[in-house]
């Protein structure tokens, strides 16, 4: 049975800061294994759409989502390679593994987003049409959905238990949403005006994937 303390004491304020900690710790986990495993499933649904809608603004989205997952997974390496103490091995700890993982990761991302970014301009020196569906707009709108009931919940969540990273994160999901949006916007416009902007889109979220990306590296 769990000893109960005064209200307003010093015990039970130390108890109560010990419990709030503990509890943003296991909601940052949670988090970033969730974060992982629904960036994974909308990358790899929006990528599957992009190629078959030749659609660049979708895969570059999609990449966008990938790096996301990538950055939750660096998160965790770090974080488990911290707490192992140092071996014959590794006299000097995990502390350079994990930075290895993270520049492999970061260089990964860069080459992707740069790789987005040229097929981009050429689409823009050379026009190619793309062939959006109502699947298309279905799974666009689904990615948006996801990324806004997520940004809401880490946010507020952030909050209750003072973890500035959370909040962070929840700011971080909003922002992918409008990326979304904007891909949306762009198939819409094509589908209703036979305009296609897709190609300007896919160069917008291409630079936002080098960018995001460097402010990765940095934190290595």
């Amino acid at each position: 049975m769990e000893k109960q303390y005064p209200q307003g004491s010093k015990t039970h304020n130390c108890s109560s800061v010990f419990w709030e900690q503990k509890e943003a710790v296991i909601t940052d986990i949670l988090f970033v294994h969730g974060s992982i495993i629904s960036n994974i499933i909308l990358a790899g649904f929006k990528a599957l759409v992009g190629l078959l809608s030749n659609s660049i603004a979708i895969i570059s989205d999609a990449v966008n989502n990938l790096s996301d997952a990538l950055s939750s997974i660096i998160t965790i390496v770090g974080t488990k390679l911290a707490g192992r103490a140092p071996d014959r091995k590794h006299p000097y700890g995990y502390g350079r593994i994990e930075y290895m993982t993270s520049l492999i990761v970061s260089a990964i991302v860069l080459y992707a987003g740069i790789t987005a970014l040229v097929e981009s301009v050429k689409k823009i020196i050379h026009p190619e049409l793309p062939d959006y569906s109502t699947i298309t707009l279905v799974i666009l709108i689904a990615g948006i959905i996801v990324k806004f009931v997520l940004g809401i919940y880490v946010k507020k969540t952030g909050k209750k238990v003072n973890s500035d990273s959370l909040v962070a994160s929840g700011s971080d999901a909003f922002n992918d949403a409008l990326l979304s949006i904007s891909v949306l916007a762009s198939a819409i416009i094509y589908m209703i005006f036979n305009i296609s902007l897709e190609a300007y889109v896919g160069v917008l979220l291409s630079i936002f994937i080098i960018i995001n990306d460097f402010f990765i590296f940095f934190k290595i």
